[in-house]
């Protein structure tokens, strides 16, 4: 088929993703029929039938679709070769919105994390990119630890050849390999062991070639389809609030293997779009549940493990599969009644039911966490982020029923309301949107306490503490970290005896933030005891227990919302 007729009939497949009904499956097949032969000339317009393809397959509708986009998505790999052998410009694979297809090959910066499970995922496809590296000074205060006198050559002379020492000492492992497990053997703990080889910024580069972490290939079949017959379900038929006032959906909890298995699909999923969320990378398998909403939809949502947790905050991660295809990750992290959520649906996928699909997330968000009042913080809006800005993200929430935490912000909105109620075809400009998303953005549920979360801040907590720190300590972390556990110990009536060192250290980060409560010792002996049940819970397996013992303690709670809203 030529070209120009192939791409003629790609726009019709790309209108389909806009309608949905009686016809609309046969029409749909017929074009995939015939666009399987065709030959795209160029790598975007490749890129375009691979993500009205994509789109389909999650959103089919028919079984005959499933199986003709389930067919072509296995042909990609040859498609990009095909390209390449022809000598095409394959630069617009490298994209961030674009990359992550079949055939293609990927180069980034890993944490060690995530790099040691890639390298074990595809042994034979990932390994060093020393193109253009130039980190020296890293890998000469590195790499002494692991290579015999390499510190006669890196502290002194010019032009060290790293790769000839590393080729030297590696031998018959890939140099990646050999480097992976000597970090692996330092005698640090994991955190410190990431944080040392993230220094180095070491970039990586792998093969997708036809692999199932491809994101071409990165679907299971579930048990059942949902087929879309209808038009699929827009923002302006979604009540939030009568959403958030369902029952919550049944929530399973999964086997450690079935959890793995997960951890293992979320990394894929990350990875070949050239993202790294903290607790994607660093899942809990034994944590992980699973919530069936409905059209063919299923989010998933686990915690950290113990020794990975924030200090303070409890923490959720998540996707959404739909017809098993991954179209979004979701990230909610809270304390007491209050979560942040940031919820990011992948490029394909964002004209299908997003708002729908939004709020069965925050439907089982506070179906697991008890969350009583909700917020966006402002990246999501739009603050420097010229994704959010574009695809105008705060009228997404806003028209919700999300409100902005600020009066000063909260007029501009209203302002712009009566502006687009006056002209229906008024649209704020990118000027206000970035002003619109300087602050955070707000959903409070029926029983919540109206505007108690609004100024809240960990990290105001976080630098009262350093304030602290510089006003009694000289600055010294260590002093101020000692002197808080013994002054909370003392005013708690607290034995660590028998805590573990998990236990321990969420002792000693929440001594840092008890600190700063003049009264401590005034609280009463089931006020102090329930306290140390919370601090205990922050180490235990199940971070959500944890959360909602903090729902639980009025009197802690009135002190976090006071120290944390001062600006």
């Amino acid at each position: 088929m030529p070209n120009h007729s192939s791409i003629h009939l790609l726009a019709k497949l790309e209108e389909c993703k806009h309608h949905f009904g009686r016809g609309e499956g046969r029409r749909v097949e017929e074009m995939l029929a015939k666009l399987s032969q065709s030959h795209f000339t160029d790598a975007p317009s490749l890129i375009r039938f691979h993500e009205a393809v994509l789109f389909l397959r999650a959103f089919p509708q028919t079984p005959r679709v499933i199986s003709r986009t389930e067919e072509l998505l296995k042909t990609f790999h040859e498609r990009v070769e095909e390209l390449r052998s022809r000598g095409a410009d394959l630069s617009a694979f490298d994209t961030f919105e674009s990359s992550g297809i079949a055939g293609t090959t990927m180069q980034d910066t890993l944490s060690l994390d995530v790099v040691r499970w890639l390298a074990r995922r595809i042994p034979r496809d990932v390994k060093i990119d020393w193109q253009d590296y130039e980190e020296e000074r890293a890998m000469a205060s590195t790499w002494p630890r692991f290579l015999p006198l390499l510190d006669e050559d890196a502290f002194v002379e010019a032009n060290i050849p790293w790769q000839r020492w590393l080729d030297s000492a590696s031998g018959s492992q890939s140099q990646l390999e050999w480097l992976i497990r000597r970090f692996e053997q330092l005698p640090l703990a994991e955190r410190e062991k990431a944080e040392l080889y993230d220094s180095l910024r070491l970039p990586v580069s792998w093969q997708l070639r036809d692999l199932k972490l491809s994101r071409t290939r990165n679907w299971i079949r579930p048990r059942s389809i949902y087929y879309h017959t209808e038009p699929l379900i827009s923002r302006r038929q979604i009540d939030l609030a009568h959403a958030l006032s369902q029952p919550g959906p049944a929530i399973t909890k999964l086997t450690l293997n079935r959890g793995k298995a997960v951890v293992d699909l979320i990394r894929e999923v990350m990875v070949v779009r050239y993202r790294e969320l903290y607790g994607t990378t660093l899942g809990d398998p034994r944590s992980m549940v699973r919530a069936e909403v409905g059209r063919g939809v299923v989010i998933h949502l686990w915690n950290l493990p113990p020794e990975r947790r924030l200090p303070l905050r409890a923490y959720i991660a998540g996707f959404t599969l739909k017809n098993g295809v991954p179209i979004n990750y979701i990230e909610a992290i809270g304390l007491c009644e209050w979560v942040e959520v940031g919820f990011n649906t992948f490029y394909t996928y964002r004209n299908g039911e997003t708002a729908w699909i939004y709020a069965q997330a925050l439907r089982c968000l506070v179906q697991l966490t008890g969350a009583r009042c909700i917020s966006v913080y402002p990246y999501q809006l739009g603050q420097e982020n010229d994704e959010a800005i574009e695809s105008g993200a705060f009228w997404f929430y806003r028209k919700l029923g999300f409100r902005p935490g600020t009066r000063e912000l909260l007029r501009l909105a209203e302002l712009e309301e009566r502006q687009m109620a006056k002209n229906p075809r008024h649209r704020s400009t990118r000027r206000t949107l970035r002003r619109l998303a300087e602050g955070h953005v707000f959903y409070e549920l029926h029983n919540a306490e109206p505007e108690a979360w609004d100024r809240f801040s960990t990290r105001n907590l976080g630098l009262l503490v350093n304030r602290r720190m510089a006003q009694q300590f000289g600055g010294e972390s260590r002093r101020i970290r000692e002197s808080s556990v013994v002054s909370v110990r003392k005013a708690l009536g607290a034995s660590l005896g028998g805590w573990s060192k998990t236990e321990q250290k969420a002792f000693e980060d929440w001594a840092l933030v008890l600190a700063l409560i003049p009264d401590l010792k005034d609280w009463s002996r089931s006020e102090k005891q329930e306290l140390l049940k919370i601090v205990r819970a922050k180490a235990a397996r199940d971070e959500m227990r944890y959360l909602h013992l903090t729902q639980k303690h009025p009197r802690l709670r009135r002190e976090l919302l006071k120290l944390g809203s001062q600006a």
